[in-house]
């Protein structure tokens, strides 16, 4: 029996009320559900005919990680490229070296970089979580000019081509806080 199927006119007990509740019911059962039935489905909108695929003895798959093999290595090396990131006597070319998509990043380093505070800040990572194998959630407390200008701030590191670097994401919002307001290309 589908769910309101007897709702039809005059088989509803309790008169149109009960037939108004029930359709209400079944309106916030598929609201409610359809999320759910939604992840289910596949990404062309239909179902599959064929019957799904039995899995072989070759296949090897595990899950992806949800850290680095070496977690204590892929930390220092977070730390310390941020540090080298956030200080102000590394050369933008050293910068874009530890920023996700360095070469790309240019404008965006440089608006970063053009701001007078930007050349005076400096970043203590204080708490690294990996979320993947290839990204972490980084806790760092910016300072300006030695004293602290933004503790525990939020920021990401991506691995990228074997190096662990500053999100663009993390840059990004940085710089959209200095309150310059005007758009910054690649954010």
């Amino acid at each position: 029996m589908v769910l309101g199927s007897d709702l039809r006119r005059g088989n509803a007990k309790g008169g149109p009320r009960a037939a108004g509740r029930g359709t209400a019911i079944a309106a916030a059962l598929v609201l409610a559900l359809a999320p759910a039935l939604a992840a289910c489905t596949d990404d062309n909108g239909g179902g599959s005919q064929a019957t799904p695929p039995t899995p072989t003895a070759e296949r090897t798959t595990s899950p992806p990680a949800s850290a680095p093999a070496d977690r204590a290595a892929a930390e220092a090396e977070i730390k310390q490229n941020w540090q080298k990131f956030f200080d102000p006597q590394t050369s933008t070319e050293d910068k874009q070296a530890v920023l996700e998509n360095g070469d790309r990043m240019g404008p965006v380093l440089q608006a970063f970089s053009g701001d007078p505070r930007g050349g005076q800040v400096e970043a203590q990572v204080t708490k690294v979580e990996f979320t993947s194998a290839t990204e972490a959630d980084v806790t760092y407390t910016l300072t300006l000019k030695g004293a602290t200008a933004l503790p525990d701030a939020s920021g990401t590191a991506v691995e990228q081509e074997g190096t662990w670097k500053v999100s663009v994401k993390t840059l990004c919002s940085l710089v959209q806080m200095s309150g310059n307001g005007s758009p910054v290309p690649g954010c």
